[in-house]
């Protein structure tokens, strides 16, 4: 890139000798408020050239010819009201008020009747304007003319034009990237081949412009091949997560540009590609829904992502249910961390906090969340990652800041806690008092009835007789009614 960019320089003094001249015809030529329309004239300066400039005359005098063609007849006339005028249909005529036609001299031809006024032509008038169309026309066919000779000679120009816009292209973002480096406290990235990234108190370039006073939390960013592959980032809504995630997207991109990026320090391995799954979109057009698009990504980053790259992923699994968006999850998480025996640095960061439990049986997957704290039962953001998982989401309490009504808060917060305490068989209330059965029960009636009977066994008093008898019992109750039948 930089021999290419040197190259260009070398080049550059002869094709800006080049543009300099074209910029010089161009600035003569061309005036700073053209007309919209190239066929009409106004299109090319006075004093570009000479036989232009004498049309030019000829229609500026013919403007001054009459106004004394005007100051004239109304002289000779009495009609102080006269006046000569112009327009695309008529062309050329003089205009007087039919209260004051009685005066009209007979040499005047009426050309026109309106409902206040009479239109005239006189052979001055026709002679003028024979003279003037003639002039006019002969102008707009001249800047025409000259005015494509202008974009041809432009067009040959193309290349030198090409390389130097090249040039201030590239020129305008590294003067950019080194003015923002050095304004924003930018450090220069190391850029290694040992697969550990590591951003100590990284920034997000973009959003910490957007809060004032300095107030963007950094964060430091530590992973690698060997351990600390794949981080499973927790933690409520607005906390950061994403804004965690695509920071560490931008930060990795910006090395490989060549930028200083906004941290205290960092090392950035070689990386092939970023994959991001990040966003919630549909396409409509092609019949494809949220999860379906959402899944689509997915794929193309599980049989396209290698060792050396780096993946983004933000809530896989919420466009569909709770149990299947889990499993898919955890599927992807652990497809991520194998992936060809050597696993892929990963981002993916989530609200299904049982995925915590992966660190425990994949050693290169580690739990961070990024904190709040409780106070009066309010939560306050820290944006800080630090380690381990988070066990809350706090859906509701983010609810509640983003102005849902009392009412649905109230009841969000009553549901939550009946849920909390029934976690299998949650049974929800129907308008008119009745209660329904769970759809989700991890046990059938049978078995919930052994387990109620075993809660209820005194095993420190119970004789051996009476312990068979209650196996018996409970063995009968366990095998359910279709297995009575085929006893």
């Amino acid at each position: 890139r930089l021999l290419s960019f040197r190259s260009i320089f070398f080049h550059l003094e002869t094709d800006t000798a080049i543009l300099n001249e074209l910029a010089q015809k161009i600035e003569q030529a061309i005036p700073e408020d053209p007309p919209p329309t190239i066929h009409e004239g106004g299109i090319i300066n006075k004093g570009y050239h000479p036989g232009l400039d004498e049309l030019i005359l000829m229609t500026q005098e013919g403007r001054a010819y009459l106004a004394r063609l005007e100051s004239r007849e109304k002289q000779a006339t009495g009609i102080q009201s006269l006046k000569v005028r112009y327009n695309k249909v008529f062309g050329y005529y003089i205009e007087i008020p039919k209260t004051q036609t009685a005066a009209v001299p007979a040499h005047y031809v009426r050309k026109q009747t309106l409902v206040n006024a009479e239109r005239y032509i006189t052979d001055e008038l026709k002679a003028f304007e024979l003279k003037i169309f003639t002039a006019q026309e002969q102008r707009a066919a001249l800047e025409f003319e000259l005015f494509n000779d202008i974009r041809s000679d432009i067009a040959l120009k193309n290349t030198h034009i090409q390389e130097v816009a090249a040039f201030l292209a590239r020129l305008d973002v590294l003067l950019n990237l080194a003015e923002m480096a050095d304004r924003s406290h930018y450090v220069r990235p190391i850029i290694t081949t040992d697969g550990r990234l590591i951003i100590e108190d990284g920034r997000h370039p973009v959003v910490e412009k957007t809060i004032p006073g300095g107030r963007f939390v950094p964060n430091t960013i530590q992973m690698g091949n060997e351990e600390q592959q794949v981080l499973i980032i927790t933690g409520p809504n607005m906390a950061g997560k994403s804004t965690l995630l695509r920071q560490a997207a931008l930060l990795v991109l910006m090395a490989h540009m060549g930028s200083f990026i906004p941290a205290r320090a960092a090392s950035i391995p070689l990386t092939d590609r970023i994959f991001t799954r990040v966003g919630a979109l549909d396409n409509l057009s092609q019949g494809k829904s949220t999860f379906m698009v959402e899944m689509q990504e997915t794929a193309n980053i599980l049989n396209n992502a290698t060792h050396d790259s780096l993946v983004i992923l933000d809530e896989i699994g919420r466009g569909t249910s709770t149990y299947d968006g889990l499993s898919i999850a955890w599927a992807v998480a652990e497809y991520l961390h194998d992936l060809k025996g050597k696993g892929v640095k990963t981002l993916f960061a989530t609200h299904y906090h049982e995925l915590i439990a992966l660190s425990e049986c994949k050693p290169r997957i580690k739990n961070f969340n990024v904190a709040v704290k409780e106070w009066n039962e309010e939560i306050i953001f820290l944006r800080k990652l630090v380690e381990g998982g988070a066990n809350r989401s706090y859906g509701i309490q983010v609810a509640r800041l983003a102005g849902m009504p009392k009412e649905v808060v109230g009841r969000a917060k009553k549901i939550l806690l009946e849920i909390e305490n029934r976690p299998k068989a949650f049974i929800a209330e129907k308008e008119f008092g009745k209660m329904i059965p769970a759809q989700l029960s991890l046990f059938s009636p049978p078995f919930s009835f052994v387990i109620e009977r075993l809660k209820n066994i005194d095993v420190l008093n119970i004789t051996p007789m009476e312990a068979l008898a209650y196996l018996s019992e409970l063995k009968e109750k366990a095998k359910g009614p279709d297995d009575q039948d085929t006893i």
